[in-house]
């Protein structure tokens, strides 16, 4: 639906720098899917957004949608925004204060270049009111909604004219912890019942894994890595990505042996010997660096089982309670790891405590 191929995007700063914001972004996002732009401030996210709606103008690239190019370097095309069809929604809500929610919501179809008549502006408004659980208020002046409802209003004003894409920049980035968590459950429902094609940024990786089919990892100006929210957690491919998406333990290590057979490797590590899976292209005297998430650690107030890899004795150094988990500071050494456990783990600060886990969960890159 979505084709971006070799987009470069470049700015000049205040300081009168010229900053290539995209280099070679390319992706494509098949019809009636959420893909989700992530990264750190000032990684390119906004700006490929900015250029697919037309805000910004590349310098190089292509976009198509459904086949029909918006901009092409190559043919000198480049629609202007309002031409493209898209709707977008930004990190502050834009909502007209001196409107009501209906007036707000129809105003695209009243300003539009296509004419409706009212029966038609009506019918659309209140079905779109409805997907956003606002039509009960559709006399009411929009200031007198809450933060989450401006939100939604701001995406039904979106969605009235029936875009064949929309856009999402940072969104719910300006709303309470508890409401955007809410509010990621209303876009994600929204967006699969509707079916509509959405490119989604954000710097929250937890907003990121819990909306999209599939996610882009950018780092300066350059996506690094493409792949579902389960493939970007769990098999990240740089230390970027590793520590990026989610908290993480890095442990230094050297390759001590190779298990071919096995597909295994033995690492000596600033804990001790680990056990880890071998992704081929080591050598033995390597150096290396392992990254295993916080809830795959395991903590025991007994010795695990002998012929389990990878455990060891430290003290617990630190205890931060969070409701429904625990995490636990564990020092072995002078190393620090995290566990993410279940709060019936009681062992009290400064006392031994055993950690283990498993060599499949450890993901190994070239230090």
């Amino acid at each position: 639906m979505l084709n971006v191929s070799g987009l470069f995007t470049e700015y000049v700063s205040d300081k009168g720098v010229v900053v290539q914001a995209a280099k070679d972004v390319s992706f494509e996002v098949p019809k009636g899917k959420l893909f989700t732009l992530l990264g750190p401030s000032g990684c390119g996210k906004t700006t490929t957004l900015r250029s697919i709606a037309g805000l910004e103008k590349p310098t190089h690239g292509l976009i198509e949608v459904n086949g029909q190019a918006v901009y092409s370097a190559q043919k000198g095309i480049f629609t202007p925004p309002n031409k493209r069809g898209f709707g977008m929604v930004f990190q502050s809500y834009a909502i007209w204060p001196h409107m009501t929610v209906f007036k707000n919501a129809s105003f695209p179809m009243e300003v539009g270049a296509k004419k409706y008549s009212p029966a038609e502006i009506k019918s659309r408004v209140m079905r779109v009111l409805e997907s956003v659980e606002l039509a009960q208020f559709h006399d009411r002046d929009a200031t007198r909604l809450s933060g989450g409802q401006q939100q939604r209003l701001a995406l039904a004003r979106a969605l009235v004219m029936e875009p064949q894409l929309l856009l999402l920049d940072e969104p719910l980035s300006n709303l309470d912890a508890k409401l955007r968590e809410k509010m990621r459950f209303e876009v994600k429902k929204i967006q699969r019942e509707l079916d509509i094609t959405t490119i989604y940024v954000t710097h929250d990786q937890s907003e990121a894994l819990a909306l999209s089919h599939e996610i882009a990892v950018m780092s300066s100006g350059r996506i690094v890595q493409r792949g579902t929210p389960r493939q970007i957690y769990e098999t990240p491919n740089s230390t970027f990505v590793a520590d990026f998406v989610g908290a993480i333990n890095f442990l230094d290590a050297t390759v001590k042996a190779i298990n071919p057979g096995e597909h295994s490797m033995v690492l000596d590590s600033e804990i001790g010997v680990i056990e880890t899976p071998n992704p081929e292209g080591f050598l033995v005297g390597e150096k290396v660096q392992v990254c295993v998430r916080p809830e795959n650690v395991h903590l025991s107030d007994e010795a695990p089982h002998l012929n389990h890899a990878n455990h060891y004795l430290g003290l617990v150094h630190l205890k931060i309670f969070l409701g429904e988990v625990l995490d636990f500071q564990v020092k072995i050494g002078g190393k620090l790891m995290l566990a993410r456990v279940h709060p019936h783990q009681k062992t009290p600060v400064d006392h031994p405590i055993y950690i283990h886990f498993d060599p499949s969960n450890c993901v190994v890159f070239k230090r």
